[in-house]
């Protein structure tokens, strides 16, 4: 089942990213398996720091489907485009722009319907990509932006 989150209004909708139970996890990480199977897309991650805050950005090319790391802190997820993402709920569709308040816990899977930008933040203390990786997820050699450098 697919449920699908549009904007009631013009401009921005918030939306909550809730920690996942451990059997979604377990599904993520069955198709992050299935997924290495398949030619991979190389992606570019932008990296910035300002006022406390690490972002990362990437840009989710229309069919290409990512399965993310497990996050172990609060961020922010910018999306912006149409995009089919896996959580406790199944699938769902998020159509347009969307600030997304994700909470720890959580390791998702998205396939982008059309050209996808994703934006993840978080306040942190960290001076360098290395360290903010570090800080946000275990799984941090799993990274795209590990395989960039």
């Amino acid at each position: 089942m697919c449920s699908m989150i549009t904007p009631s209004r013009p401009g921005a909708a918030v939306m909550s990213l809730p920690s996942m139970s451990p059997d979604a996890v377990e599904n993520v990480r069955r198709f992050e398996v299935a997924l290495g199977q398949c030619p991979q897309a190389r992606l570019h991650t932008e990296h910035s720091f300002h006022a406390g805050i690490y972002t990362r950005t990437i840009k989710l090319p229309a069919g290409v489907a990512l399965a993310g790391v497990t996050i172990k802190v609060p961020t922010v997820l910018i999306i912006s485009g149409d995009v089919l993402t896996y959580g406790d709920n199944g699938t769902t569709r998020i159509t347009g722009y969307h600030v997304t308040l994700g909470q720890p816990g959580r390791k998702q899977a998205f396939v982008a319907l059309t050209d996808t930008w994703m934006t993840m933040m978080f306040a942190t203390d960290a001076q360098d990509v290395e360290t903010a990786e570090r800080q946000f997820t275990d799984e941090y050699e799993n990274l795209g932006s590990r395989r960039e450098r």
